[in-house]
Formats: structure tokens, sequence, C-alpha cells
């Protein structure tokens, strides 16, 4: 199960832990999917500089093998007051329901993303992490020489073959290719997100075609079928997301887990109403009230701001009906178990399908 991308990710198996931001993707989880000899990514979409350097600090305590980190790379948003008074109304009523009261919002600035984001990547330089991966863009130019300079193993995400071609020509040394099938955000940055639906297993064998750098299948993989039909496809590894947030490990919120070992595969929906960006994950009442009027909330960040504070009641009052359950395709492949069972499982059940002795 070796080749090429472990060997330069210092990986035993061609397996990716996906950097799921929002405080799933602790140090315990990352650490141990590296520690059984996966690559644990940390997602640092949503954190500080400082927040990040801490769990970089934290990781390297709990772990001598190779572990990444991924960022948002920031894209231009603009401030709508209409669109935020639209979103605020129609947030009032479950607001008042969660027994929230109403907040003066400090909404996010270009400035102040664009500032974070460098102040990250020099953070991630300074502390030596050797794999950064991106989502939602590209660095610019300077900052991938910057990285490669330091001997930083970079990663990018693309949806289509055209940003997959997009992400070798800036220098990425590897591309994730998100199948329509994956949980959470889509990762569509040249094209509206409708063009980037397309599915994994159609994507995975035009992209090996398009390009030279080694393609991450990612999208709705579970377990040792998916995989071993992504490497026969010529991905050189997978990424999965759904399978490890529901790992004891995870930080996900255990109403989350619940969900998804709960949902069938018709339960999981496309929507926009938590975050402003299309992503996928199991429908409840704050979906379906608010699919009608999805085209008139504010973008991201802007959306996945004002939200927060609804997301965040929920979660610690255990209503899954506000929460955003992000998932794949295949709730009904997840299960709960520690890391180092389910990638045992995988790669004995891969080398089975495989032939692999």
């Amino acid at each position: 199960m070796r080749n090429s991308l472990t060997e330069q990710l210092g990986i035993r198996y061609p397996i990716i832990q996906a950097p799921m931001a929002g405080g799933v993707t602790t140090s315990e989880l990352v650490a141990a999917v590296s520690n059984a000899g996966g690559l644990g990514m940390i997602g640092a979409g949503y954190m500080t500089p400082q927040q990040t350097r801490e769990q970089i600090r934290e990781l390297k305590q709990l772990t001598v093998k190779s572990f990444g980190i991924n960022l948002f790379v920031p894209n231009d948003f603009h401030h709508c007051e209409k669109e935020v008074k639209t979103a605020q109304a129609l947030l009032k009523p479950f607001y008042k329901e969660l027994g929230l009261e109403e907040k003066v919002f400090s909404l996010p600035t270009k400035e102040k993303t664009v500032a974070t984001f460098k102040e990250q990547l020099q953070l991630i330089i300074e502390e030596q992490v050797p794999i950064c991966s991106f989502t939602f863009g590209l660095p610019t130019v300077e900052q991938i020489k910057e990285l490669k300079k330091n001997k930083i193993t970079l990663i990018g995400t693309a949806t289509t073959i055209e940003e997959a071609e997009r992400n070798e020509a800036a220098g990425m040394d590897m591309v994730v290719m998100q199948g329509t099938e994956a949980g959470g955000h889509r990762g569509t940055f040249s094209h509206e997100a409708k063009d980037g639906y397309i599915g994994l297993m159609s994507l995975i064998p035009q992209a090996v075609d398009s390009v030279n750098i080694p393609v991450i299948a990612a999208g709705g993989i579970m377990d040792g079928r998916g995989v071993s039909a992504a490497l026969c496809l010529g991905a050189y590894a997978v990424q999965m997301g759904t399978a490890f947030l529901t790992c004891v490990e995870s930080g996900a919120n255990q109403v989350h887990k619940e969900a998804i070992l709960q949902a069938s595969a018709d339960d999981v929906v496309l929507t926009r109403a938590f975050s402003g960006k299309w992503a996928r994950g199991i429908d409840n009442r704050f979906i379906a009230e608010m699919k009608g009027n999805e085209e008139q909330l504010p973008g991201f960040p802007i959306q996945n701001t004002l939200t927060k504070a609804l997301r965040g009641a929920a979660s610690s009052q255990g209503i899954p009906d506000f929460m955003s359950l992000w998932s794949g395709q295949s709730p009904m492949l997840a299960k709960m178990q520690t890391v180092h069972e389910l990638i045992e499982t995988i790669c004995n059940e891969t080398k089975i399908k495989l032939n692999i002795s």
C-alpha cells in the first residue's frame, strides 16, 4: 500500500484524515491517526493564530509521527447590509426559541481574514509543520515559494479538473479531488459551487489523466471497498472525514455523532443556510425552514458568523434541529470505534480487495 505519496508524507498507509474545522480535529484525533499509520490533519480554518500554535505544540507532545494542517484561503467577500438584515430577520425566531438575545455582531472583513491567514502561514513555518493543505483556493505565488523554501509539502483541494490543473500550475505537490459525495463545505473556488458537483468515481480517473501530481480521493469513502476502488482508479491515497468524525477520539458533539450513526443516505443534503457556502450535512429543521431563502443569505464567512451563536447554543443544549451536522453521503457505513480499529479494519479490507499480502 506504499507509494511515492506515502513516502513523501512519511506515512505507512495511504489514508489521510480530513481536516474538519470547528473542533472535530482534536489533538487526540490527529495524533491517533498519525500514530496508527495514517496522516492526521489539524483543521485550522476557524482558529486564531494563537490557537493554531497551541495545537501544533500540543500535537508534538502526543506524536513523533508526521501530521499536517489545513487552512482556508481567504476569498473576496462583501458586507451587504441588506443581506445581513434579511438573514438576521430570518434567524430571529430561532434565536428566540433557544433563549438567545439578539447580538451586535462584529462581522469579518477581508483585511482581517487575510491578516490571520498570513500569520498562520508564518507560524507553520516557525513550528516546522511538515505538511500544509489548503481549501477554498490557492495561496499567492510568493506564499507558495516561501513554504516550499522551508520544505513544507503542499496539498491543494479541487472539485473540478480545471481546479486540479490550477493546483498543479500553482506548485501544489498533491491535490485532493473532492467528489460531490463529501461531507462539509465544498472546496470549489473557480466556479459556481454547482459546477463542482461531480461524483468521485468519475472525477478520479479524469484527474489522474489530467495532472502529473498525485491525486488524493475524497468523498463518501468509509471502508476498504472505497479505498481499494479509489486506488484502482489511480488515486495515490484517500482522504476520509465522516468515518473519522464518529470515532471515539473525535471532538464532534455526541449529538452530531449519533445523528450520523442513525442517518440513512436519503437524510444527507446540500445547504448554504448555516454558513453562506454550500455544504453537505444531515437534513434538519433549520435547513428545511431556511431552504426557500438560501439565495437571499449573505455568503461565507458573513452568514457563518451570523449563525455561530445559534449553532453553539444548539450544540450545548443538545438540540440537533439547529446544528450543522456535516456528513458525507455514506452515513450508514459509519461506526463508533477507535481510530486504531478503523484504520486496521480499512487496511485489512483493502489488502484483501487488492490481493496484497
